[in-house]
């Protein structure tokens, strides 16, 4: 079946949100903030702060809150190396920077968490069709591009910019297939003009300076993501549609017939409600339309994904239900790590099927489906576990990370503790102070409404054997502001 592909834009002056909507369907979503703008793809000039000849790294200041993390392995070793040398030859870290050293370098993965940049010295700088390495001697076509005689046609093509331009490397992108010469010759040139003026800046910049930062998430969005699939590019600002326009006008000149302006009072994404997805895409389950459903588990480590039946029976054998489920959650899973932004480790339990068939033909829906995602991914063979292990290359923010933040409460735990187990620790308090302060009068409990409720029903008695036991009264308080989990006990 044939995509039909749509991208919408929301533009309000704090943040921009882009939805990919494939068939009816939301498949990916953006969102850039004015007051936490990604980095990915920036240029500084940094300087070397520490090397760490244990790791094999470096801390690279970059004129960030964190300092940015260099691997050895993320280092240019000159044109001909292109960092890609044998790991035997390669020059450890300390041979190859010293403190205090200035370089450029540019980000692959921004800050998340206690973690600052990821960096590398292996520059890119993108155009609509090529991708420029000047530390390069690569030339290569993007793998999406399958015809042998195009991949062919665009190489030669590339190899006669690259004779007029400048030396380095170049990739040829996705959105290249089909242009003519003249469109390649253009794009090398802006690309040649552009490097040689950031050279320039960064020769007299001083560390600490961003020499070259990304377009807009607007603009990339015509950059990266329209592609022969797209019917239609609507965007909801007209300050915004019109760079747009401009900017496609230049560079894309078979774009802008594609961009609209939507003047609508009733706001454009919840003409596709993307607003009630993006709520389904934060929780925990997703529910399949045979009845079946997804547990998505995202921590720090790795992303678990669990599928169940749950409701679907099938109409017949149980390892054709399970196989007719495992099936339809192998799209669904391939659209979730889409919208939801997911990556790094991923680790699928499919139901268990019995038959070595049926694996395969699971494994190669998840992999179809997956051939649509923009961001790269690697799936291994069904374990003897019944495990599916993956990754996806992650350069961002996830959307539950982007949208949210830790619960105060159960500090992203996703669980807090029993109105019975906090009792009891109140109980075992109680004790603590008792043999503290002998002298104490009275002891005073402050606590969370369901707590003192508990106290004064399911654990009075509890309650009244304790104060018989120590002796002491014990007075109880509700105080509206603690949590569940937080309680305090006073002597009075």
């Amino acid at each position: 079946m044939s995509i039909s592909e749509e991208i919408l834009l929301n533009i309000t002056p704090q943040e921009t949100r882009v939805a990919i909507v494939e068939n009816g369907a939301l498949q990916e979503v953006s969102i850039e903030r004015q007051r936490s703008r990604g980095i990915v793809g920036n240029i500084y000039k940094g300087k070397v702060n520490r090397v760490l000849p244990g790791m094999e790294a470096a801390f690279i200041d970059i004129g960030l809150e964190k300092a940015g993390f260099l691997h050895v392995s993320d280092i240019d070793i000159g044109v001909e190396g292109n960092g890609d040398a044998d790991p035997a030859s390669r020059p450890v870290i300390n041979e190859l920077l010293r403190e205090g050293q200035s370089l450029l370098v540019q980000v692959v993965k921004d800050p998340m968490g206690t973690k600052g940049a990821r960096l590398t010295t292996s520059i890119s700088v993108p155009s609509r069709y090529l991708v420029y390495m000047p530390n390069s001697s690569v030339v290569g076509i993007s793998v999406k591009i399958e015809d042998e005689a195009e991949r062919e046609r665009l190489k030669v093509l590339l190899e006669d910019c690259r004779s007029e331009n400048r030396t380095g490397g170049c990739i040829v992108r996705t959105a290249a297939e089909g242009v003519d010469e003249a469109e390649l010759k253009r794009d090398s040139a802006f690309l040649s003009k552009l490097w040689g003026s950031l050279l320039e800046f960064a020769d007299s910049a001083a560390p600490g300076t961003v020499i070259h930062d990304d377009l807009p998430l607007s603009i990339r969005t015509l950059r990266d993501m329209v592609g022969t699939g797209t019917t239609v590019v609507k965007v909801d600002s007209r300050e915004t549609y019109q760079k747009m326009t401009n900017f496609a006008a230049r560079y894309i000149p078979d774009l802008p017939s594609h961009i609209e302006h939507y003047p609508g009072e009733r706001p454009l994404f919840d003409l596709y409600n993307i607003d009630d997805e993006l709520q389904r895409a934060l929780a925990r389950q997703v529910s399949l339309k045979s009845g079946g459903y997804l547990i998505i588990d995202q921590t720090e480590a790795m992303t678990t994904i669990d599928i169940n039946t749950g409701a679907f029976v099938g109409h017949q054998n149980l390892e054709e239900t399970i196989f007719k489920t495992n099936m339809e959650a192998s799209q669904a899973i391939a659209r979730q790590l889409r919208l939801r932004n997911l990556g790094g480790i991923i680790i699928i339990d499919f139901i268990d099927m019995e038959h070595d068939d049926h694996k395969r033909q699971v494994l190669k829906s998840l992999e179809k489906y997956l051939d649509k995602d923009h961001a790269k991914t690697q799936v291994c063979e069904v374990s003897p576990l019944g495990l599916v292990e993956m990754t996806r290359k992650r350069t961002r923010e996830s959307l539950e990370h982007v949208l949210c933040e830790p619960c105060t409460t159960c500090h992203g735990r996703g669980s807090i503790k029993t109105t019975e187990t906090v009792c009891y620790e109140i109980f075992r308090e109680i004790l603590r102070e008792a043999r503290l302060y002998d002298e104490a009068q009275q002891l005073l409990v402050m606590a969370n409404q369901d707590v003192v409720d508990c106290l004064l029903d399911e654990e009075a008695a509890s309650l009244a054997e304790l104060e018989t036991f120590i002796n002491i009264p014990v007075k109880l308080q509700v105080e509206a502001h603690l949590s569940q989990e937080s309680y305090d006990v006073v002597p009075v």
